[in-house]
């Protein structure tokens, strides 16, 4: 979580800012240092320091926001605090303990007090509008520095994030422009600050829900996820361009998947909605790493297929959330589908497939023996390689082609013709080769793995698609001529 609010702390330029912010404060602290009571109380002059005590307090704490030493300049504020707690500048000096605290790195003290001076009109209580944009831009800084805001302190942060965002444009015109100042810095950190104030509604925004997921990560527990989720959707709703909403929100998404594995599509739309929007998630990460984690995301769940992660990038870019007709099937449902395709379209080719997966599977001959020999098989398809003998076939060897194969196919079945369990032959000369298609049912009888081959025992009526030539007539071989007898000499 830690890293996390130090990333978020990069939304803007917040070292810029603070330097521009503090110059400001340091020349008023300066200014009314240098002038003293009197200047003080022109300044303002409806307040009035109590005695010298309180001049020499304020005038005090002046030098210490001009030297910016925090320690001394808390140390001298609780004092003027204790002596003289109803002075006219006890605003002024609230203003003070707002950079002490800032500057002394203690956000929630900051937002304490900073939420005493939001309660009031800021360009009422200050004169100088420089007050007002510090107080606005100290509390934006320090809720989102703030490590375990209370709901009263986030209230502050997100009134100090809404001012400023309206303060900003008023404040940033030519005529409040320092003279050293040149235009492009003057336009660039009113940018900056409006950058500020939005990214701190987006911290206040998906606070909630990352700390959500922090105990999930620290503790291990899926029981964050969901409630995660939720906050984190509206987050996205509130901010529908935020990536590293986006990105978070696919993680609390994802984290559900061994109970819920239908949230892994949802997962990897924001995933894919963050990296086609901005991959760094706002300069918090390496764009190269967002989209490579994505890649590998849906290639394990989905399969390569780089043309679909593209139309999904460019799906995703065009909404926040997915679509009510979206749907990413897993490799699994791919494949489910394709196999339940081939059987509707090949269901005997499917069959002889599942039937040689189990055989050829290391208990094939259990298989065989125990569930296929003996039992009728549904009618196969293939062609006949050859026929032994070429005329007169008593067996037939079958090859089970499958659709666009390469090359001469393998016979993979003998089918050994019988008739009333006694072994049976064509009448002619059945037609061989990739055409001579044939359909048949049959009884196995036997199998060899190696070579892979099982024989079937079936009828000539049972075979159809048979083309047959008729054979030729045997050759009768005629009986040896008896040669005439010998006349005797006689």
């Amino acid at each position: 979580m830690d890293k996390f609010y130090r990333t978020l702390k990069g939304i803007a330029a917040v070292a810029v800012m603070g330097a521009v912010v503090m110059a400001g404060t340091a020349q008023h602290a300066r200014a009314q240092a240098a002038g003293g009571q009197a200047a003080a109380q022109t300044a303002q002059p409806q307040k009035k320091v109590k005695d010298q005590g309180e001049y020499d307090i304020y005038n005090n704490v002046l030098k210490d926001v001009g030297a910016q030493t925090w320690p001394k300049l808390l140390q001298d504020l609780d004092t003027w605090a204790q002596k003289y707690p109803d002075s006219d500048y006890k605003d002024d000096r609230l203003y003070y303990y707002v950079q002490a605290y800032s500057g002394g790195n203690q956000p929630g003290k900051e937002l304490d007090i900073a939420g005493q001076l939001l309660a009031k009109d800021l360009k009422t209580v200050f004169k100088d509008p420089k007050q007002v944009l510090t107080v606005l831009y100290m509390t934006c800084v320090n809720i989102q520095k703030a490590p375990a805001a209370t709901a009263d302190q986030t209230a502050v942060g997100e009134k100090a994030a809404h001012e400023l965002v309206d303060f900003v444009p008023a404040y940033f015109v030519a005529a409040n422009k320092p003279a050293a100042t040149s235009d492009a810095d003057w336009t660039k950190t009113g940018t900056d600050l409006t950058t500020l104030a939005n990214g701190t509604l987006r911290v206040i925004a998906m606070r909630p829900g990352m700390e959500l997921l922090q105990k999930y990560r620290t503790e291990k527990d899926v029981k964050y996820c969901e409630p995660a989720e939720a906050s984190l959707t509206k987050s996205l709703q509130q901010f529908p361009d935020a990536a590293i909403i986006a990105y978070n929100l696919a993680s609390a998404a994802l984290c559900q998947r061994a109970a819920k594995p239908e949230k892994i599509p949802v997962a990897i739309y924001e995933f894919a909605r963050a990296a086609a929007t901005d991959p760094s998630l706002g300069g918090s990460a390496d764009p190269k790493a967002v989209d490579t984690y994505l890649t590998t995301l849906y290639t394990n769940y989905h399969g390569k297929d780089d043309d679909g992660l593209k139309q999904l990038k460019e799906l995703a870019s065009k909404s926040p959330f997915p679509p009510a007709d979206y749907k990413l099937e897993s490799s699994t449902d791919i494949d489910k589908r394709k196999e339940e395709e081939f059987r509707a379209k090949y269901p005997q080719l499917a069959l002889w497939l599942s039937i040689k997966s189990q055989l050829t599977d290391t208990n094939g001959e259990k298989y065989f023996d125990d569930q296929l020999k003996g039992s009728a098989v549904p009618k196969l398809k293939g062609v006949i390689m050859e026929a032994r003998p070429e005329c007169r076939s008593k067996e037939l060897l079958v090859a089970v082609p499958e659709p666009d194969q390469q090359g001469t196919p393998q016979s993979v079945i003998t089918l050994k013709l019988v008739a009333d369990d006694k072994p049976d032959a064509l009448t002619g000369k059945p037609d061989t080769g990739a055409t001579a298609e044939i359909q048949w049912e049959g009884v196995p009888s036997s199998f060899t793995k190696e070579p892979f081959m099982l024989t079937m025992d079936t009828e000539k009526a049972s075979i159809t698609g048979l083309n047959m030539t008729p054979c030729a007539p045997p050759v009768k071989k005629s009986a040896p001529k008896k040669s005439a007898p010998k006349k005797s000499a006689n």
